[in-house]
């Protein structure tokens, strides 16, 4: 449970951490490039088990891994967008309130429970997300759920492989070389992207983006490190494990939003973190 705990955690501070960048003009590739370096840097650093690096390729989660790289990446600069245009609360919801899709997957695939009460917190979960993104706009622009969306499939898509994986492929004491692969294999993406973006404009990297890459690499490894680690404990289903974890990151983020941003919320959002709350409740119960 612990390992559950520390996972809540750290996935929080990532959410803060991205409105911050927002607010510090963050240039939010080149953070998240410089934070995959780190991640995959503590990986190795704690690694049980070393792998020379012309030989990771031979390893059995290698494949899953290039598909989580790539996602990695893209669902970073999503949530990121998210934050910054809708809220620390509504990145939340979207990303976490994901949860209907490993659950979808973990009945299917892994033949865990299904009742009513879940079928019905799945739907419920899913009306959530529409209403809790929707935001007033003074300058009358549309799209807004847009990032929202994205962020909503994005992150169940990586919840599903990142379960399926770590049962398939990734040895217990394999999770630190397995999230180092893993991120370095997302650094490599990331780093691809911004050198065809230098190509077309030359601009400084910039001694600030390094610094919000390191700050928000320790938290993102740990993040995945903790969650990998609780996903091994076999005593809970993963639809079980995810819903807690979820239903957590969306009530604490809620509440820094609320205190810290001073966001502002409308009735339909007030009523779509309700509903989100109510969903998980009803699938956790189930």
């Amino acid at each position: 449970m612990i390992y559950l705990l520390l996972s809540i955690l750290f996935s929080t501070g990532l959410i803060v951490i991205f409105k911050y960048f927002g607010i510090f003009k963050i240039d939010v590739l080149k953070a998240i490039c410089v934070n995959y370096i780190v991640a995959c840097s503590m990986g190795l650093l704690f690694a049980e088990r070393k792998i020379p690096i012309t030989e990771i390729y031979l390893e059995p989660w290698f494949g899953g891994a290039l598909i989580l790289g790539a996602l990695f990446v893209s669902i970073f600069f999503v949530m990121a967008m998210t934050a910054q245009n809708n809220g620390v609360s509504v990145t939340s919801i979207a990303g976490k309130m994901s949860v209907v899709v490993p659950i979808l997957f973990g009945i299917i695939l892994y033949n865990e429970s299904v009742t009513f009460l879940k079928v019905l917190g799945i739907m419920i979960a899913l009306i959530a997300v529409y209403l809790s993104s929707v935001k007033e706009e003074k300058s009358g622009k549309k799209g807004t759920l847009l990032f929202p969306i994205l962020l909503f499939l994005g992150s169940g898509t990586i919840d599903t492989l990142l379960k399926y994986i770590q049962v398939n492929y990734v040895a217990d004491e394999d999770v630190p070389v397995f999230s180092a692969g893993l991120f370095g294999i997302a650094a490599i993406f990331g780093f691809t992207i911004l050198a065809i973006k230098t190509i077309k404009k030359r601009e400084a990297f910039g001694l600030k983006n390094i610094l919000a890459g390191i700050i928000l690499g320790v938290p993102n490894y740990f993040s995945i490190f903790f969650i990998i680690k609780a996903l091994q404990n076999k005593n809970f289903e993963s639809s079980t494990l995810f819903t807690i974890n979820n239903v957590a990151i969306v009530i604490v983020s809620t509440l820094v939003g609320l205190l810290l941003f001073k966001e502002k919320f409308s009735l339909k959002n007030k009523i779509g973190v309700a509903l989100a709350i109510l969903g998980i409740v009803l699938v956790t119960v189930a």
